[in-house]
């Protein structure tokens, strides 16, 4: 049992719950908002079955990217412990979504409930997990202090803290510190980041840089199968994709597309935004700059005369990776902090992406120092790249190649999580 939390922290806590408590109506507003119509509201509030006979592991991963992040952990631990149920939580619809169309019913879901000291013990109470894995870095006081108490070990998998989250952790010391004192087991994903999860309050000897997760992609036979016959369905013309967009790209994507098209006229863009909601505002904005559009979600024949896909479907980005030639990653054309650029990377397609980079530093520079990512500025100089790659084979596939070396190169993150995984689960 971890030792219990100085005074300060203690009152840094408990000032803390009094905050969201006078926050609740707008706290409330916002989650109700976010749901599913297989899971009720009040699971928000904790109120989740109880637990059965057989023991439990819970994970939580925030939303789809840490969903998308922690796909190979979820597979090892139903590989690793088959004796056990797995609870995965997500915060958002999306991510719940996705926790279900990857794993189905081998895994069980609930949403993450608000962070009130009733909410936080009603849940693990009913969980009873043996042990709590958090994916990235969500911390929530009273969740964690009721893992404190009832002797649950919590581990942080793929740990990050960008400079932002770090001055605000900075701001609120005492809570910091009393949170990450009853953390078991911290895998870091940089030097950087470890540094500052001991900064905090860490203790150093439970904070291990273990490298990042998304290094440990596993991209299944099925998805390439997948890849290949939508791409051979399409003929022998030059494809590449903008994946996860957000507002401000998609403009500049679709300039860059026209510009390659005056070079190129039968080259195919995949466009897929990040968030569904914004599918139906960024296929009228297709249309209206004169391309010829299908849905994914319509499953379209294509044609010679399309000139882009809108990839308007749930948890398919992989498999359309798969299809370019060029993939663009989106989020890092507006100050967003990027999204995943291993994801191509580990299936050799040319990686590309603007230079807001701010939530993958690490990764981002790995792959430029192995020249396995070029940068651009903007929507000019994205169809410029564009036309060079497109019309060079060799430089094309140079790049996609040290893409994939580096995904290989750097795996290891999973290993290591797995081992404290199961050296916990023994001590307890």
């Amino acid at each position: 049992m971890r030792a219990r939390p100085g005074l300060s922290s203690r009152l840094a806590r408990w000032l803390y719950s009094l905050a969201i408590y006078l926050l609740s109506p707008l706290i409330w507003w916002r989650v109700w908002r976010e749901w599913a119509p297989t899971h009720p509201r009040l699971e928000r509030l904790g109120l989740i079955r109880a637990s059965g006979d057989r023991p439990r592991l819970w994970l939580h991963a925030a939303s789809v990217g840490e969903v998308v992040t922690a796909t190979s952990l979820i597979r090892a631990l139903l590989d690793d412990h088959p004796d056990h149920d797995l609870v995965v939580t997500t915060m958002t619809a999306t991510g719940a979504e996705r926790v279900r169309q990857t794993f189905g019913d081998r895994v069980s879901h609930h949403f993450l409930p608000l962070d009130f000291p009733g909410s936080a013990r009603r849940f693990i109470a009913r969980l009873n997990p043996r042990l709590a894995i958090i994916t990235e870095t969500e911390l929530w006081p009273n969740l964690l202090a009721t893992c404190r108490r009832r002797n649950v070990p919590v581990v942080v998998a793929n740990g990050r803290l960008s400079a932002g989250a770090f001055r605000l952790y900075q701001r609120f010391g005492a809570l910091s510190r009393g949170m990450l004192e009853t953390i078991s087991w911290i895998g870091a994903k940089s030097p950087v980041d470890a540094e500052r999860f001991i900064s905090l309050g860490a203790p150093a000897a439970r904070v291990a840089m273990t490298g990042a997760l998304k290094f440990d992609l596993d991209v299944d036979d099925a998805t390439r199968q997948a890849s290949r016959r939508l791409r051979a369905s399409w003929g022998g013309r030059p494809v590449w994709i903008a994946g996860s967009t957000h507002p401000g790209e998609d403009e500049q994507v679709l300039a860059a597309h026209a510009a390659l098209r005056r070079h190129i006229p039968d080259a195919l863009l995949i466009l897929v935004p990040r968030h569904p909601q914004r599918f139906d505002e960024v296929y009228a904005r297709c249309l209206d700059a004169g391309e010829q559009v299908l849905r994914l979600s319509a499953k379209p024949t294509l044609t010679d005369a399309t000139t882009l896909l809108l990839g308007d479907t749930m948890g398919d980005l992989m498999r359309l990776y798969g299809c370019a030639d060029v993939a663009f990653v989106g989020g890092s054309l507006t100050p967003i902090g990027g999204h995943n650029l291993l994801e191509p990377a580990a299936l050799g397609v040319a990686v590309v992406s603007g230079p807001h980079l701010d939530n993958l530093r690490e990764i981002a520079d790995t792959l430029a120092q192995s020249d396995a990512r070029i940068e651009v500025g903007d929507g000019r100089s994205l169809g410029e790249i564009l036309v060079a790659l497109l019309g060079d084979d060799e430089r094309r596939h140079a790049l996609g190649e040290a893409g994939r070396a580096v995904v290989a190169a750097n795996r290891g993150a999973l290993a290591r999580t797995r081992e404290q995984v199961a050296a916990l689960l023994n001590d307890s």
